[in-house]
């Protein structure tokens, strides 16, 4: 399907689905029951989750459940955007432009817009935690992912807030973990944004009110998971899924709390994160995990977590529960495509022409690991791949590995990867180690049990993996040449 027709067709989840269900092969819907409580997940682990999950697993098409046991009106969908190649479908490019074409809508954003409260389907039904009976645990299939994890997780809530001081928004996805019939902790990496508002309105002893929309159009949640400094404080990332659709992303005033929502959202929970209140993630099942995260580990449980009081719940009619597998090529999709466009962005303005192309690798969970493919065109290039990776770094914090690949080197087929790492690297001159700088949390080996540089958890030794061949010597490493024929004409009758 071309750029503009799928620009023209998907506008939210349920598009989206529609485009997916003319592809062979892309969406598998099932009404056999089943239950969210781990057995959900262990379904698509099989199916199609791919990324860090425990082998066996694979990249497989996305899968809706319309039988959700103990819910009578719901349907949950997994794995929108376990497949680079679906991604680039849902979005209108190629698997191997995905970066550059989010770049590109990065540099042109589109504002969002604000719609009427009549005009808004997220607000179709309305269920306020007043009445009689409300509980979020019956009106929402939040799914776990493991038997162990500490309790059912909303994994693919779009959370919405505003600085209590200033006014400016973001948007963020956390790790959101349903603790009862109108409470959910929320789990905040260090430095987010929507935690810098959250701290601002405790400090003034007030409430810091919040949304959720849950089930959205993939420009949405991929656009969100952009990140300084790519886009600072102020910056909405509304604004890149709006310039990927070629119109405004639409909002809507929530009801209960002075938020706001995308309108058209399959399910919102409006609340406030409560000041000086706090929770342990596992209170219920003691585990002292916390769900499956995209390292490929069970995330450890917090003990203290910040606490939203649930308002209200509004929903489409015959809602759809969006979710996904912590370790999934899905996170793979929504973390490593804004990092490779951001590595593009920057890259691009300090060494023009260098920079090929990027692939955010699933071993990374999207986050970790980057393929740097560059072109040496000049004696005065070489050093440079070097300071590409550098610049890498500085784009996306997060990251703690470079491998960098010459031109003629797939980034994007891991066999190509290692065969260049293998006949063009040597490890006591193409491993440049940087020591003691702060990454991701979630990586377990970040501890000083595991090197003497690291002071402290969280900080991690990051490396560049060299596998470029040095300028001077690239006409010995020229790979043999094939002829190029029209093979297509072998495989007919």
């Amino acid at each position: 399907m071309s750029d503009t027709s799928v620009k023209a067709t998907v506008t939210d989840l349920r598009s989206a689905l529609n485009l997916l269900e003319g592809v062979e092969g892309q969406l598998l819907t099932t009404n056999v029951a089943v239950d969210p409580i781990a057995e959900l997940s262990g379904v698509y682990r099989y199916i199609g989750a791919g990324g860090t999950v425990m082998r066996p697993t694979k990249t497989g098409p996305a899968m809706l459940f319309t039988n959700i046991k103990g819910y009578d009106d719901a349907r949950v969908v997994i794995g929108m955007l376990a497949s680079r190649q679906r991604v680039a479908m849902l979005l209108g490019t190629t698997p191997e432009k995905i970066g550059s074409h989010m770049c590109q809508a990065l540099n042109n954003p589109v504002a969002p817009v604000m719609v009427e409260r009549g005009e808004a389907a997220c607000q179709e039904v309305v269920h306020y935690a007043t009445d009689p009976g409300f509980d979020l645990r019956t009106l929402i299939p939040a799914p776990t992912n493991t038997p162990e994890d500490a309790g059912p997780y909303i994994t693919m809530g779009l959370c919405y807030g505003a600085d209590p001081e200033t006014g400016i928004e973001d948007v963020t996805i956390h790790r959101l973990c349903v603790q009862g019939a109108d409470e959910i902790s929320m789990y905040f990496v260090p430095g987010r944004h929507l935690d810098a508002f959250r701290m601002k309105a405790e400090k003034a002893g007030k409430p810091q009110p919040i949304s959720i929309s849950i089930g959205l159009d993939p420009a949405v949640y991929i656009a969100s998971c952009f990140e300084a400094p790519s886009t600072p404080l102020g910056f909405n990332e509304l604004g890149i899924a709006g310039a990927l659709r070629e119109q405004p992303v639409e909002l809507v005033r929530c009801l209960t709390v002075n938020a706001k929502a995308v309108a058209n959202a399959e399910i919102v929970i409006e609340g406030e994160l409560l000041p000086e209140v706090r929770v342990a993630e596992d209170q219920f099942s003691k585990t002292g995990k916390a769900m499956p995260e995209f390292p490929g580990y069970n995330g450890p449980a917090k003990p203290a977590l910040p606490v939203i009081k649930v308002k209200a719940v509004t929903h489409r009619f015959h809602p759809i529960m969006q979710t996904c597998i912590g370790p999934s090529e899905e996170h793979v999709s929504m973390a490593g495509i804004p990092t490779e466009a951001s590595i593009i962005g920057m890259v691009g303005r300090a060494l023009p022409g260098l920079l090929q192309n990027v692939y955010a690798h699933p071993s990374g969970g999207g986050k970790y690991v980057a393929v740097l493919q560059v072109k040496k065109s000049a004696p005065p290039d070489e050093g440079r791949q070097r300071q590409a990776a550098l610049l890498a770094f500085s784009a996306f914090s997060e990251l703690k590995h470079v491998i960098l690949v010459d031109e003629d080197v797939d980034p994007f087929d891991t066999n190509d990867v290692l065969w260049a790492m293998t006949t063009r690297f040597q490890a006591d001159v193409d491993v440049v180690p940087i020591p003691g700088v702060r990454c991701h949390p979630l990586d377990p080996s970040q501890s000083p049990e595991m090197s003497p540089s690291i002071r402290d958890n969280g900080i991690a030794c990051k490396a560049i993996f060299d596998c470029t061949v040095p300028f001077a010597l690239k006409g010995k490493f020229k790979r043999a040449p094939f002829k190029e024929v029209d093979y297509t004409r072998f495989l007919q009758g």
